[in-house]
């Protein structure tokens, strides 16, 4: 690896007086603060960190609590074993959590309860599938799971020459005296033994991390406290998610996709819809929203919210449904008993996330999605009026946040130079709460990061961020990282971005801008890759790059650009296009569209958004030009990727990189094992970042002469 001083002299720039410290093992040293909660009574706040050891390969997250006032913080758990899922019974005694505390990594997560006076944390009941999401009833006696149906016991297949019952193999599932033939129970675990096959018989079959997609389902549970006992609320060839318990503790609120408007077949839309359920086993489940719409899909990660009076229920509800995840999601208000639905936020054309109730049941506090940032803001609970609570601007975003029934808030917030941490905010006044990152960041020589805005070949504007070394030579073009976002329904926000910095500390300037099919300026501006990948997104990233040359901050000798996912896709789609650059990285890339169909997991969004490929081949042959038009590229990429990647699989990069080999284009594939779209191996995270910034600075070195 470089170090930071080679870096600087390999890119041709002067030595600044105080290089900047950050590399690339130092995402290892940013702990990640996450899930803020309230207590009941606003006195703490409970909190989440991932701490990352290199020397283990391992990323472990833990639960922390702070008092309001932010004089005491504690952590709560320790081990090996880390947690999610953080929530405060209603008494606000005790923690309940997720966790696999076995020691075996196969074995269920389970739900464990941590009273806050002391002791050790126990597990509560015992599920035999996965427990994934939770709620805690109004008089703390019960709790509502999600649980995973249990994978099938594995059975031993044998080969065909044994198959017959009449005929045992000798010794098979002998032991001792045992004369019977049948196989002892361990079998199932003996890596030596054949694994049954696989079968599948749902529209979609395939999930990253999830891996193939069988019978098992995800539904309702009851767990009484006290006993540890668990009784099932609901079951079905469909998912049940997203429980919420009514503050009168009768009915529980969930969201479901059962094919409504698909006779039946949940796999092939995306239609969730809102449900209520009496809290007793044996009760029958109510639809109360119907619309083809997306309805509190569980990827926006925002709970039902019960109103005070248990009377109304808020959600998010889903845009156009051909327009699949370009569609901006909104608030809106059922009656628990049934009707029309209020829709709130209608004419906000914003992403809303997060509803809790305020001010007993008048107001809906939300996170807001603006250009660059998310801000919290208040929904009347009537009118739909919005009124601003907390905006960062420019200065930072809000990632999350807890609102308690006293007027308290505790938030997830960020900026530029700072990594998100908890922020106490009461009656406009905020206090910092936590401050995991504050000696670490105090360290470091932080780069500048400031908006960016550019016009587009068509005459839109774009808008994104320049971020700057902190000591780079005044009046000296740098050498620029066009840095491309995934999704492509998200945006670039002002908050910390360890990647900027990183490729700042090493002598570049990174422009990062928010291209056409980017959240946080409503849905046209989303709308408008739809079926048109590498269409107007390749011109409003190189504006973004023409505009920082302009200014005097970009070396147009100088340049590269990378990205993951569909930051991945578009750097083919820009190297394809255009080659004013150096080198490229595409990370989890696909350029071959139509090999996508029937291998990654977009089913749904490939047929809503292309259509079918014996139906629309065109539209699938015009999105796969980077691939059809391999001969155009004549930048030299690295190509990386996981091998359990079943989001965008390997065989997309393999199928590039082989591409450009091919056509003598200099590459080189790396590939991730066990890894899926995401890397969390720690060290494959500092060999990607390595690799990454060497790559670039190969490329970038004069030409021997």
């Amino acid at each position: 690896m470089l170090n930071r001083h080679l870096a600087w002299l390999a890119l041709g720039l002067s030595l600044p007086l105080q290089a900047a410290t950050l590399q690339p093992a130092d995402f290892a040293r940013i702990k990640v603060v996450a899930s803020p909660r309230l207590s009941p009574d606003g006195q703490q706040i409970a909190y989440t960190v991932d701490t990352t050891s290199l020397a283990d390969d391992q990323t472990i997250t833990q639960l922390w609590l702070a008092d309001w006032d932010g004089r005491s913080q504690r952590q709560l758990t320790f081990g090996e074993q880390g947690i999610s899922s953080p929530a405060f019974s209603p008494d606000g005694r005790s923690i309940a959590f997720l966790a696999n505390r076995s020691g075996d990594d196969d074995a269920p997560t389970q739900l464990w309860r941590l009273d806050l006076r002391g002791g050790e944390a126990q597990q509560i009941g015992a599920s035999p599938g996965d427990v994934v999401d939770f709620d805690w009833s109004p008089d703390g006696q019960r709790i509502v799971l999600v649980v995973h149906d249990p994978e099938p016991k594995k059975a031993r297949l044998a080969p065909a020459s044994e198959a017959r019952p009449e005929s045992p193999r000798p010794d098979a599932g002998v032991s001792g005296d045992d004369k019977s033939g049948e196989s002892r129970d361990d079998d199932a675990d003996d890596p030596d033994q054949t694994p049954p096959p696989i079968v599948i018989d749902r529209f979609q079959f395939k999930q990253d991390v999830d891996g193939y997609l069988r019978s098992q389902r995800a539904h309702l549970a009851l767990l009484d406290v006290a006993s540890g006992k668990i009784e099932s609320l609901t079951h079905g060839d469909w998912d049940d998610l997203s429980p919420a318990w009514s503050p009168d503790g009768k009915r529980i609120a969930f969201v479901s996709k059962r094919g409504l408007h698909t006779q039946g077949d949940a796999d092939r839309d995306d239609d969730w819809n809102v449900y209520v359920i009496d809290a007793q086993a044996g009760a029958k489940e109510r639809v109360l929203t119907t619309s083809p719409r997306a309805d509190n899909l569980p990827d926006w990660e925002s709970r039902l919210a019960w109103s005070p009076d248990s009377r109304r229920i808020a959600y998010l509800s889903g845009g156009e449904p051909r327009l699949i995840e370009y569609a901006t999601h909104g608030l809106a208000v059922i009656d628990a008993d049934g009707g029309t639905a209020v829709e709130l936020t209608a004419t906000l054309d914003r992403n809303v996330s997060a509803p809790h109730w305020i001010d007993g049941g008048k107001g809906i506090a939300v996170l807001v999605e603006q250009d660059r940032r998310t801000m919290l803001a208040r929904v009347d609970a009537r009118s739909g009026k919005l009124s601003t609570l907390r905006d960062e601007g420019e200065r930072g975003t809000l990632f999350d946040f807890d609102a308690s029934a006293n007027g308290r808030y505790a938030l997830l917030a960020s900026a530029p130079k700072q990594p998100a941490e908890i922020t106490a905010w009461q009656r406009g006044q905020p206090r910092a709460i936590s401050h995991q990152n504050d000696a670490f960041v105090g360290t470091l020589t932080l780069a500048n990061v400031e908006p960016l805005s550019a016009s587009s070949p068509d005459g839109t504007e774009v808008h994104g961020f320049l971020t700057r070394p902190a000591q780079a030579p005044a009046g000296k073009p740098l050498p620029t990282v066009l840095f491309i976002h995934g999704g492509p329904a998200s945006q670039f926000e002002a908050s910390f971005r360890y990647d900027w910095q990183l490729f700042a500390a090493q002598g570049y300037a990174v422009v990062a801008m928010n291209p056409r099919g980017s959240t946080g300026r409503g849905t046209d501006y989303a709308a408008a890759l739809f079926a048109n990948w590498g269409g107007p997104d390749v011109g409003d990233v190189l504006a973004g790059v023409d505009a920082a040359v302009a200014a005097g901050v970009a070396d147009r000798e100088k340049l590269v650009v990378g990205g993951w996912s569909y930051g991945g896709m578009l750097t083919n789609y820009v190297i394809a296009r255009d080659t004013r650059f150096k080198a490229a990285v595409s990370g989890a890339s696909i350029s071959n569209v139509l090999a996508g169909y029937g291998t990654d997991q977009y089913i749904r969004d490939y047929e809503h958004e292309l259509g079918k490929p014996w139906e629309h081949l065109d539209a699938w042959l015009r999105v796969s030009y980077p691939f059809l038009h391999a001969d155009r590229i004549k930048t030299p990429t690295l190509f990386m990727g996981g091998s359990e990647d079943y989001n965008v699989p390997l065989l997309a990069q393999e199928q590039m990189y082989q591409a450009l080999r091919s056509l003598g284009v200099p590459t080189r594939l790396v590939i991730y094992p066990g890894q899926h779209h995401g890397l969390d191996k720690p060290s494959y995270i500092l060999d990607r970042w390595q690799r990454w910034l060497a790559w670039y600075a190969t490329h970038l070195q004069p030409a021997t002469p």
